[in-house]
Order: C-alpha cells, then sequence, then structure tokens
C-alpha cells in the first residue's frame, strides 16, 4: 500500500535529488523510498569466521617498513615469472 508523505527541504537540496533521479532514471518518490528502505533494513547478519581461517589469521609477518602490497607483489613474480 503506498500513502503519501510531505517533506519540507531546501530548494537546492530538491533540486539537486531530482537532477540526481533523473541522472540515473528513477523517480525522486523511488529514490527516497529506496534510501529509507535501505537505512531501516536489520543489519545482515556477521558471518562467522571458521577455526581454520582464525587459526591463519596473523601467519605472515612483515617488519613495520615493509609495503604489503610490493612485497605481495613481489612473490607472485617469483611464483609466476
Amino acid at each position: 500500500m503506498e500513502t503519501k508523505l510531505t517533506l519540507r527541504l531546501k530548494k537546492k537540496v530538491i533540486d539537486q535529488a531530482k537532477k540526481y533521479a533523473n541522472d540515473h532514471e528513477t523517480s525522486l518518490s523511488k529514490l527516497i523510498e529506496n534510501y529509507l528502505s535501505a537505512i531501516t533494513n536489520e543489519p545482515k547478519s556477521i558471518e562467522k569466521i571458521s577455526p581454520l581461517v582464525q587459526s591463519l589469521s596473523g601467519v605472515i609477518q612483515m617488519s613495520e617498513n615493509e609495503d604489503p602490497k610490493r612485497t605481495y607483489q613481489e612473490h607472485l613474480k617469483e611464483k609466476y615469472l
């Protein structure tokens, strides 16, 4: 069942929201409905981490001045090249 709702907003905000809705090929009403639905839904349950994954976390030791990305890239180069 749909119900009418009246909101009081600054004109600039309304104009920007209308442009955003138009750019995304939706109505302002649908945009607001989707937003309100998203923020009021119950949070999704957090997946539990398996004991195996927990035991593996923190296995890799690096010094503080090492760059994790660079270290991983070097690892991949050694492995595949």
